[in-house]
C-alpha cells in the first residue's frame, strides 16, 4: 500500500515541497520530461500519484488529455480545485490502477515510487495501463540530497522516514523486472547545495545529463509488445443445426428402452 497522505502528512509533504531544491526540479522537470517521453499535443496520459495535480497543470499546458489517479482523497480535493473539469480524477492504488488495459497512451509517475511498498506491482500496472511510454522521476539515493534525506528518514523524519530512496541501477533492474528487456532512456537534474550556490552558481541548462550522481533522476521505458495477435476473418458460413442441441443432449440422457416403449 506505502503512504498515504493524511492531513498530517500533507503538511510535511507541503513543506518539503516548498524547498529551494524542489522548487528548481518543479522549474526543471517539464525540459526533462519532454526529452525522455516526448509526449504529442492529443494524447492521453495517467498521473500515478498525482498528489495536488502539480504535473498535471503542466501536461495540460502540453495539449495532453490528463488523467490523474491518488490514493489520498485530500491530494484529490485540492487537485480537483486547481483543474475542474480539464482532468479525470480516481481515488485508487498504484498497484492496482481503476482503469482499463491500454486506456492511456502514457503514464508517469514522478516522486511515488519512493512512498510505494511494491513498486514493482505498481510499474506493470502502469504498464498494464499504458501503451507507449512509461516515465518514472525519483530523488536519487546516490545524490548529496538523497543521502541527507536518508539520514533523517533513520532519526525519525516524519516524511522521508517512510520512504524508500533509489538509484539509477536500481530503477534499471526494476524496469526491466516489470517490462522485459526494453529500450531504456535517462536523464537526471543537477542541483547544489544551497550552500554551495553562492560560490558556484549553476549556469545554463541544468537538465539533460548523465550522471549516477544527479540531485533527480528521470527515466523512460518505451514498452514493447513482443507478441501480436492476429484477426482472422471467419470466411465459411455457420449452418443452421438441423435439431436444437437441447434436445439432443436430453436424448443423450433418455434411457433407450423408455424411447422403445414409447414407440
Amino acid at each position: 500500500m506505502g503512504l498515504i497522505f493524511d492531513q498530517n502528512a500533507l503538511g510535511f509533504y507541503d513543506t518539503w515541497r516548498q524547498t529551494h531544491q524542489n522548487r528548481v526540479i518543479d522549474k526543471s522537470i517539464e525540459p526533462l520530461v519532454v526529452s525522455l517521453l516526448d509526449p504529442q499535443p492529443g494524447e492521453k496520459v495517467l498521473d500515478i500519484g498525482c498528489g495536488a495535480g502539480n504535473h498535471l497543470i503542466m501536461f495540460s499546458k502540453m495539449g495532453l488529455d490528463i488523467s490523474g489517479v491518488d490514493a489520498s482523497p485530500q491530494m484529490l480535493e485540492k487537485a480537483k480545485v486547481r483543474l475542474g473539469h480539464k482532468s479525470d480524477f480516481k481515488i485508487g492504488m498504484a498497484d492496482d490502477l481503476p482503469f482499463d488495459d491500454n486506456e492511456f497512451d502514457l503514464a508517469v509517475l514522478i516522486n511515488t515510487l519512493e512512498f510505494l511498498d511494491n513498486p514493482l506491482s505498481a510499474l506493470r500496472e502502469a504498464g498494464r495501463v499504458a501503451k507507449k511510454k512509461i516515465f518514472i522521476g525519483v530523488l536519487n539515493s546516490f545524490s548529496w540530497n538523497g543521502f541527507l534525506k536518508t539520514i533523517q528518514g533513520y532519526f525519525g523524519d516524519p516524511l522521508f522516514g517512510q520512504a524508500k530512496l533509489y538509484n539509477l541501477w536500481q530503477l534499471k533492474s526494476l524496469l526491466q523486472l516489470a517490462y522485459g528487456p526494453v529500450p531504456i532512456s535517462w536523464q537526471c537534474i543537477r542541483v547544489l547545495p544551497t550552500c554551495l550556490e553562492d560560490f558556484h552558481p549553476l549556469n545554463g541548462d541544468i537538465t539533460g545529463w548523465k550522471s549516477p550522481f544527479g540531485f533527480f533522476l528521470g527515466l523512460s521505458a518505451t514498452l514493447v509488445y513482443h507478441f501480436q495477435t492476429d484477426n482472422i476473418p471467419l470466411k465459411v458460413r455457420l449452418k443452421t443445426a438441423r435439431q436444437p442441441l437441447m434436445e439432443i443432449k436430453a436424448l443423450e440422457k433418455t434411457d433407450p428402452w423408455d424411447i422403445g416403449s414409447k414407440q
